[in-house]
């Protein structure tokens, strides 16, 4: 069956299963492979995308249910706050073995999209991607920079 995705401000069409997970969509079909694969559950977030704007585990929504909701993609992170959260995770050395960290951004940019100035408390609710690397504190940290980056007239 033919779908249409908007993906990273662009449109895509494909020819998939209808149940076939977004994941495997962008990875297999699309050719986009910033989006991990891990637990295959919903669980982990290493596979985690903006669905309109809202962070979302892709190994676990159907194709089909995408309909007329905008994808981004770690790749599509573009604008000003995808860019100061990019920056800051590289100023924080934040990625060790790297396999979560497109989840992590995708996650952190949702966060301060809806907050922009999270609290430790803020950050612990709301930064549910697993790494296995433990980088929690170096995450922190550059969510935090991002926030005092936003905030400042500097950086605007």
């Amino acid at each position: 069956m033919k779908f249409r995705i908007r993906l990273n401000s662009r449109a895509y069409t494909v020819d998939v299963d209808p149940q076939k997970p977004l994941l495997w969509v962008l990875r297999e079909d699309i050719g986009l492979c910033g989006t991990k694969y891990s637990c295959g559950i919903g669980i982990c977030g290493a596979c985690t995308v903006l669905l309109d704007g809202i962070a979302q585990r892709s190994c676990v929504v159907a194709v089909e249910s995408v309909g007329h909701r905008k994808v981004t993609t770690i790749e599509g992170l573009n604008d000003h706050l995808g860019n100061v959260v990019k920056e800051a995770w590289i100023e924080e050395k934040v990625s060790q073995c790297g396999y979560c960290q497109p989840g992590q951004v995708i996650n952190a940019y949702h966060l301060l999209s809806a907050n922009p100035e999270p609290t430790d408390a803020d950050i612990d609710k709301n930064m549910t991607t697993l790494c296995r690397c433990g980088t929690y504190q170096r995450i922190r940290s550059a969510i935090k920079r991002s926030a005092d980056r936003l905030n400042s007239r500097k950086w605007r």
